[in-house]
């Protein structure tokens, strides 16, 4: 037992509450069932099965109001786990859920007995015909796949607003389309093959030549079936016809019935019925989409309106100008929207009825740009437009960055509003389409229900297709609000289908808030098809019952979960997942949604509860101490919510009160500290590192885990005693060596003589440049106050954060000469970080203050003054989390681009989680955060590999085998004399 092990009820929600009605129960605080557990352990393996009550709880819940506990979750590694837990289910007579990313808003990646994981092994891209086509996996996210394709000029069909974290897999499984895609561009459209392992275990290539064959040969029944439906709907002229209008407009609502009139051949009757089947068929092992050309001339306007059917009614004639998009937001949208960073914060003050519509057009060229912009020219002409457009002469901008303002705005949609409903109340989304020509008559209709049942819902949506989307919030503890909310579905879905024919689900696919709805949309002769369609193909209904197909007219109100409030700053998450993809240990333990949704379990559970002590007892490792604290998550975040901050106080609960008095003692001390731990470096150098390995790992156990960092043979030797000499009366610029580059030297090259150490490579070259630096005299001892803040001890922050502004404040002249910070962390640290911990008279003092980071000032105060006299054939860079904090990741490029002739940003780079000592203290976590990124840097070599932060390279070397230093140094050698 260590010696300072953390009492888990430190980190207990620590307030009186009411047992919610859809807590986990009491029974199911041991997990799993063993027998099911057991089972599944020895066919696939004990690794892949998760069946502690936190896994369960952390799969419970995804972007939807729904929530469902599962009996077991399986992270499935390849086809062959696939088919086993197929098998398996059949066997069993038990139910198979996949999922993904987890982002649907209807339930789909939810199941209430066997969860399968198909995310975490199943990411990858392979482009084809030059780009005409992409191979893609089931877990690659929609933005890794467009990515990829970029440098062939081709991109995806299909561009839902979750982009960034929304995987393929899921995008076809329920036929996602977005907000150019429309009827044309969709999944449906664009799917030229893919692989499907059906309920039986078959697994069908349907591009596969010999696929009919093999298929006939495997499932005779299922051929047999699928042509026997196909004729039958061909002999019905009136139901033929029906199936085709129903698509004129966008509708993923039931399974795709044109897809017996689609294909000649059972398997191409399959490929298209496994589009928009939401999981209910079989699995997506793999997909090749036809993609489309990336056109890159863009033109965009944000256009304001003063009524949202006045905005509606503009559309019709922006389509016909040949927009590709034309996106309405309402009032309360724009409104909510102000929470995105770079919105405008006067959009608060707009009118409730308000509306803009965010018009764009694309062109391979310069001609065509222009002759859109004539004919949108043309349409603003006839508009009645309000503040704040501006003139119709300027409306349309080509400039990049404010383009990506706007659609980072339309893009938060559900989250903005979302995230700012009333605490504690569950959210629908929900979107429906009409005739494009009747979207104003349907947004009066649809604004007057919403008031009538009592509802301020927010509208967006996909307006040039006819297609909006609506969000409800609701409290799902209260049986009158369930109520409320219900006979509002009964009214919407009544008047969508009765008044404008139009499809319940334009996008999102049934799901289960639309399911008891389907009937009334599509009659009872195409429901009927769809169910003989589901018994054929999966007779033993073992896929996703009760998703697509339910006979319960209330089985949308079944499931809805509640949302406790938890901490303020985590209150607003809506669970959609858009954090997931960034955060370092989405493949070790939880992510930043996973975190906050066992939080809420706990606050659901009575004080004490066996659930509530098991979900404790896990919290720590799993939430806390695995969390990078790199915070990445809150710029993937549409309402910026730092869960990493959130575990940072976390760990300060956790410590104790003589735990915090030693660390405020180390940071009055720290000229002691910081001499003491460059001594041990300097002596470990002369060490065996397996010595030094059993050493640290006995100390590791002794004391704690999370306290005792673990010796890696990447650790470079001690720095200098000496930092280089300086004068100061002729610096332009205040240099502050951070302190890792203080106590850390070079990384080894055994290839060359030893160079210059950091601090010596930016004193030279900023002087070779005529820009030179002074290096205050008393800059031992202080800290930027990250090493203290990233562990959650506050006084120990306080007492750094302070006495590194006054001595800035002091070296710099009172503010009037800049601060160079030479690690990207100390950077942020200094720049931001510090300024919580403040007293108010040195917030003062920081406010003065201009701090840059090194890369900032090698890109815009060396490079145009320096000549490149050597330049290396290639170099990978690595971004460090810091950087994108900063927005200076573009400036290592550039400085990279400086030192060699190709630079290459890997398009999996992200945190490396090394987070100052978190990657020693739990090298697992540096080890799976790296994981993409280093496959991708190891598959070639490169001749450099350059980042700006000591801590990250030493991570970086560890993961990839390579040397990683600082591009600082590649600079000072490329313009050696």
């Amino acid at each position: 037992m260590p010696l300072l092990e953390p009492n888990p009820r430190a980190l207990g929600p620590g307030r009186r509450r009411t047992p919610a009605p859809d807590r986990v129960p009491d029974l199911q605080a041991r997990g799993t069932p063993r027998r099911l557990r057991e089972e599944l352990a020895a066919l696939i393996g004990p690794e892949k099965v998760l069946s502690g009550v936190s896994d369960l709880v952390r799969y419970a819940s995804d972007a939807s109001p729904y929530r469902f506990l599962p009996q077991v979750v399986v992270v499935a590694e390849d086809v062959d786990d696939v088919s086993a837990v197929l098998s398996y289910a059949r066997g069993k007579g038990r139910e198979v859920v996949f999922r993904a990313a987890g982002t649907s808003l209807n339930g789909q990646a939810q199941g209430e007995d066997i969860l399968v994981d198909v995310r975490r092994h199943w990411a990858g891209v392979e482009v084809l015909d030059g780009g005409a086509r992409a191979r893609i996996r089931p877990g690659t996210t929609v933005v890794r796949a467009n990515a990829a394709l970029a440098p062939y000029g081709r991109v995806l069909g299909p561009d839902p607003a979750s982009a960034v974290a929304c995987t393929i897999g899921g995008v076809v499984a329920n036929n996602a389309s977005g907000m150019t895609a429309g009827t044309t561009r969709n999944s449906y459209r664009t799917v030229s093959s893919l692989t499907v392992v059906l309920p039986g275990g078959t697994v069908v290539d349907t591009a596969d030549p010999a696929a009919d064959e093999e298929l006939a040969r495997a499932e005779p029944r299922l051929c047999a079936g699928l042509l026997a439906l196909k004729a039958e709907i061909e002999a019905d002229v009136e139901l033929t016809a029906r199936i085709r209008a129903k698509y004129q407009i966008k509708n993923t609502n039931g399974y795709r019935l044109d897809a017996f009139l689609d294909g000649a051949t059972p398997v191409e009757i399959l490929r298209g019925l496994m589009v928009g089947s939401e999981g209910t068929f079989g699995f997506l092992s793999e997909v090749v989409l036809d993609t489309l050309p990336l056109d890159r001339l863009v033109s965009t306007a944000l256009l304001f309106f003063p009524s949202l059917p006045a905005a509606a009614a503009a559309v019709p004639r922006f389509n016909e100008a040949g927009a590709l998009a034309v996106e309405l937001m309402d009032g309360n949208t724009l409104r909510a929207s102000v929470s995105v960073p770079g919105v405008p914060a006067d959009w608060a003050g707009l009118p409730k009825e308000t509306t803009a519509l965010l018009v764009e057009f694309r062109a391979p060229d310069e001609t065509a740009l222009a002759a859109y912009e004539r004919a949108a020219g043309a349409v603003l002409d006839g508009l009645d437009l309000v503040a704040p457009v501006p003139s119709a002469v300027n409306a349309f901008t080509r400039d990049a960055g404010t383009i990506g303002g706007y659609w980072k705005a339309r893009k938060a949609f559900v989250t903005a509003v979302g995230g700012s409903r009333p605490s504690g109340t569950t959210l629908i989304t929900e979107d429906f389409a009409v005739p494009p020509a009747r979207l104003a008559e349907a947004c009066a209709e649809l604004l007057e229900l919403q008031a009538r049942h009592g509802f301020d819902a927010a509208v967006a949506g996909h307006a040039a297709h006819g297609n909006l989307h609506f969000l409800l919030a609701f409290d799902a503890a209260d049986p009158a609000d369930v109520g409320r909310y219900a006979a509002f579905m009964d009214e919407f879905c009544a008047l969508t289908v009765e008044r404008f024919d139009g499809s319940l689900k334009a996008e999102h696919a049934t799901g289960r808030n639309i399911a008891p709805f389907l009937e009334l949309e599509w009659g009872p002769k195409a429901t009927a098809l769809m169910w003989r369609t589901k018994e054929l193909i999966d007779p033993d209904g073992v896929l996703a019952p009760r998703i697509v197909l339910d006979r319960d007219p209330q089985a949308h109100l079944r499931g809805l979960k509640t949302i406790p409030s938890v901490e303020p700053i985590a209150d607003p998450c809506i669970e959609c997942g858009f954090c997931e993809p960034t955060c370092p240990s989405h493949d070790l333990t939880t992510t930043p949604r996973q975190r906050i949704v066992l939080r809420r379990e706990m606050l659901r559970q009575a004080d004490g509860s066996p659930v509530e002590n098991r979900l404790l007892e896990a919290y720590g490792y799993d939430a806390v101490d695995t969390c990078a604290g790199d915070s990445t998550c809150k710029l993937a975040c549409p309402v910026g919510i730092d869960t990493g901050a959130l575990m940072k106080e976390f760990r300060h609960e956790r410590h104790s009160p003589r735990e915090e008095r030693i660390a405020a003692l180390a940071a009055k001390n720290f000229r002691a500290v910081e001499a003491a731990a460059r001594l041990a470096v300097a002596a470990a150098d002369r060490l065996d590192d397996r010595l030094l390995e059993r050493v640290t790992g006995l100390a590791r156990k002794a004391v704690r885990p999370d306290l005792v960092p673990e010796w890696l043979p990447e650790i470079p030797g001690a720095a200098p005693r000496r930092l280089p000499r300086t004068h100061r009366p002729a610096a332009v610029a205040v240099y502050y060596p951070a302190c890792v580059n203080r106590i850390f030297g070079n990384p080894p090259d055994a290839s060359a003589a030893p160079g210059p150490s950091l601090p010596e490579a930016v004193v030279a070259v900023s002087a070779r440049a005529g820009r030179p630096v002074w290096i205050p005299d008393d800059a031992a001892g202080t800290c930027c106050a990250t090493i203290w803040h990233s562990k959650g001890y506050v006084r120990g922050n306080e007492v750094m954060a302070n006495r590194i502004v006054e001595a800035a404040w002091g070296w710099t002249a009172g503010g009037r000469l800049p601060l160079v910070v030479d690690a990207s962390s100390c950077t942020l640290g200094i720049a931001r970080e510090v300024v919580p911990y403040l007293t108010e008279d040195n917030r003062a003092l920081h406010a003065e203050l201009t701090v840059v980071d090194s890369l900032v000032w090698a890109a815009d105060e060396l490079l145009p003054r320096l000549e490149a006299r050597r330049r290396v054939g290639s170099a990978v860079v690595h971004p460090t989390c810091s950087m994108h904090h900063l927005g200076d990741a573009g400036e290592l490029a550039a400085v990279a681009g400086f030192c060699a002739e190709e630079v290459v940003v890997p398009v999996d780079a992200g945190c490396c989680a090394f987070a100052g000592d978190r990657g020693m203290l739990h090298p697992e976590l540096t080890a799976s955060a790296t994981a993409r990124e280093a496959a991708e840097v190891t598959a070639r070599p490169f001749d450099a590999h350059l980042s700006a932060n000591r801590m990250c390279e030493i991570g970086m070397d560890r993961a990839t085998g390579r040397r990683y230093a600082s591009a600082l140094l590649a600079l000072e050698r490329a313009t050696r004399p």
